[in-house]
């Protein structure tokens, strides 16, 4: 899986098990120069997720979320509250089928379709995640439950229905600060998912 004629004697130590899986990685980087460099990183393995925009063109409406974020809260989010997307962590690796299942626990709603539209990694300098990033037509009858995340997850979820165009203010404004969040909404802004 790891080939790279720029790296040489990599060696891995586990720092922490706790959650995730965090490993101090240390490793020669052959520089464009020819000269290899001694480097020590730390990588934050999480597994890898899936986020969707759920969107209603005839509503004009999006589906988001609204939770508490710890990480945000100890870095200056007053009350650590963050409006976002649906999203999860892939289970069995299998990105379709994990984000039917978050939709459903998160909003509510079962749908049966999804188009991905991109992946990224979201943070490269430290975390190994790839997301991968989904739209999806929703409908009122669809709505089969309240939502609200899985018991078993500690999750206390807010289902939020916005106009788009709210939404983007949200952007502006610095209501919305979650970077999956922006870039699915700002993706149907750019394809004019709500011009049709």
């Amino acid at each position: 899986m790891l080939n790279s004629n720029r790296i040489r004697n990599m060696q891995r130590e586990l720092l922490s098990d706790n959650w995730y899986k965090l490993e101090k990685i240390s490793f020669e980087y052959l520089r464009d120069d020819g000269v290899w460099e001694k480097q020590v990183r730390e990588a934050y393995d999480r597994g890898n997720g899936a986020a969707i925009l759920l969107y209603n063109i005839e509503k004009g409406k999006v589906v988001l979320t609204k939770q508490f974020r710890m990480p945000t809260y100890v870095n200056g989010n007053k009350d650590g509250m963050m409006v976002e997307v649906c999203a999860g962590l892939l289970e069995k690796g299998n990105a379709e089928q994990t984000i039917k299942m978050e939709v459903e626990e998160e909003t509510g709603y079962k749908i049966d379709k999804v188009e991905k539209v991109f992946e990224a990694y979201m943070s490269p300098g430290s975390v190994t995640e790839v997301l991968y990033f989904f739209i999806g037509a929703y409908e009122d009858a669809m709505k089969i439950s309240e939502g609200g995340g899985a018991d078993d997850e500690t999750e206390n979820i807010e289902v939020l229905e916005l106009n788009f165009d709210e939404a983007i203010n949200m952007i502006k404004s610095g209501e919305i600060k979650d970077a999956k969040t922006i870039m699915l909404l700002q993706y149907a802004q750019v394809q004019g998912i709500f011009n049709q």
